[in-house]
């Protein structure tokens, strides 16, 4: 069964980047959005299991990752300035 996930904008409410297939998880998502150069700044990513994720050079500037499991996840270069 193929599930639709959508990682959208904290701010906004937009939509930033969406994947859709079998066994979709947030992190096939967000795996796929940065395949794809998508911008991940200011996305809502609260909760998220990023475990193991390859984000290196991502822009998750302002980006919510509150609760979010980022063990083992690869963030060299990637770019992670919160708010106030």
């Amino acid at each position: 069964m193929k599930t639709k996930i959508e990682i959208k904008n904290r701010f906004t409410g937009l939509i930033i980047f969406e994947f859709e297939c079998d066994g979709n998880t947030i992190l096939k998502t967000v795996q796929e959005a940065l395949k794809n150069n998508a911008d991940l700044r200011e996305a809502d990513l609260r909760e998220a299991d990023l475990r193991e994720a390859d984000l290196c050079g991502a822009n998750l500037r302002e980006a919510d990752l509150r609760e979010a499991d980022l063990r083992e996840a690869d963030l060299c270069g990637a770019t992670i300035v919160t708010g106030k």
